[in-house]
C-alpha cells in the first residue's frame, strides 16, 4: 500500500500509511485500540472503502468487485474480529458447508484436529464457548487453503495451551508458504510469529522492524539489579551489562542474591514507542 489513507468525518483513521508484505512472510500490525490496525485490515481485505491511496493484494485491487475479485477471494482467507454466521450448524457442518465454496478445499477433520475442537466436532454453534467459536473463526479461514491470510486479534478468548496450539499452526502454514497479516494485543504473540511488525499510532505508522530491533531494542540498555549485604535492591542500567557484572562479582564474595539482567521486552519498546503518540 502507498499513501493509504481513511477518515470518518473529521476523525483520521487511516493517515496515509506505506508498507510491504512479502510473500510467505507473517506481518505483525501492533497498536492501541482505535489506532487504525482493523481499518486497514478491513481495507485490504475488501471490506472497507478507502478514501486515497494506492492497494494491491495479491496483486488485485480489493475494492475492485467482478469475476477477478471472485479469483482473488478464493486465494484469501480471514479471521474478522467478530462474526456470528452459521450458529445453527454444527462445528463440522459449518467447515464442510465453508469448503464446498473454495478450489483448493482443506480436509474437514484436519482442520477440525488443528484448532483443537475435536470434541465439539458435533456441537452446534451457538452451544460453543467464546473461546470455542474463536477457534471456529480460525478454521473456517483455513478451510480454502489460502495463499494469504487475514488474522485480526485471532487469538481472543483462547486460553494458554489453545493460543500455543494456534501458534503452532500458523508457524506450520508459514513453512507451507501461506502470507499472514496478524493484528494482535498479545506482545508475546506478536514476537513469537512475526518477522516483522509495523506499530501504528493515532492512523501513523510509526516504524516497521524485525522484534528483535524495533525501536532499538537490540542497542538498549540493560538493567541489572541485585540486593545488597543490607538487603537493599540496588538497580543500574548500563550499556555494557558483562563488564559491570565481572566488576560486580568482584566486590562480592560468593553468590549475589538475586541477581538478574534485563533488556527491554518487546512490550516495553511498544508501550514507549505507543505512549511518545498518544
Amino acid at each position: 500500500m502507498r499513501g493509504l489513507r481513511k477518515s470518518y468525518g473529521d476523525i483520521i483513521a487511516v493517515d496515509s500509511i506505506d508498507f510491504e508484505v512479502e510473500s510467505g512472510e507473517i506481518f505483525a500490525l501492533l497498536g492501541p485500540n482505535g489506532a487504525g490496525k482493523t481499518t486497514t485490515v478491513e481495507i485490504l481485505e475488501g471490506y472497507r472503502k478507502r478514501d486515497s491511496g494506492q492497494v494491491s493484494v495479491l496483486g488485485h485491487d480489493p475494492a475492485i468487485s467482478g469475476l477477478d475479485g471472485m479469483n482473488w477471494r478464493d486465494r484469501v482467507g480471514m479471521v474478522l474480529q467478530d462474526s456470528s454466521d452459521g450458529l445453527d450448524l454444527s462445528v463440522e457442518e459449518t467447515l464442510a458447508h465453508l469448503s464446498g465454496y473454495y478450489s483448493k478445499p482443506r480436509d474437514v477433520d484436519e482442520l477440525v484436529e488443528a484448532v483443537g475442537l475435536s470434541e465439539k466436532r458435533k456441537v452446534r454453534v451457538h452451544n460453543l464457548s467464546g473461546g470455542q467459536r474463536r477457534r471456529l473463526d480460525v478454521a473456517s479461514s483455513l478451510a480454502g487453503s489460502p495463499d494469504l491470510l487475514f488474522l485480526d486479534e485471532p487469538t481472543t478468548g483462547f486460553d494458554p495451551k489453545a493460543r500455543r496450539t494456534f501458534w503452532e499452526l500458523i508457524q506450520s502454514l508459514r513453512t507451507g508458504g501461506t502470507t499472514i497479516l496478524l493484528t494482535t494485543h498479545y506482545l508475546d504473540e506478536a514476537e513469537a510469529l512475526a518477522d516483522r511488525v509495523g506499530v501504528i499510532a493515532r492512523g501513523k505508522l510509526i516504524e516497521i522492524a524485525p522484534p528483535s530491533t524495533l525501536g532499538g531494542r537490540e542497542y538498549a540498555k540493560a538493567t541489572v539489579s541485585w540486593r545488597d549485604e543490607s538487603g537493599e535492591l540496588q538497580v543500574e542500567s548500563t550499556d555494557e551489562p558483562s563488564e559491570f557484572l565481572r566488576g560486580l562479582l568482584a566486590r562480592y564474595e560468593g553468590e549475589v542474591s538475586a541477581l538478574s539482567v534485563k533488556r527491554p521486552t518487546l512490550e516495553d519498546i511498544y508501550l514507549k514507542m505507543i505512549g511518545e503518540r498518544t
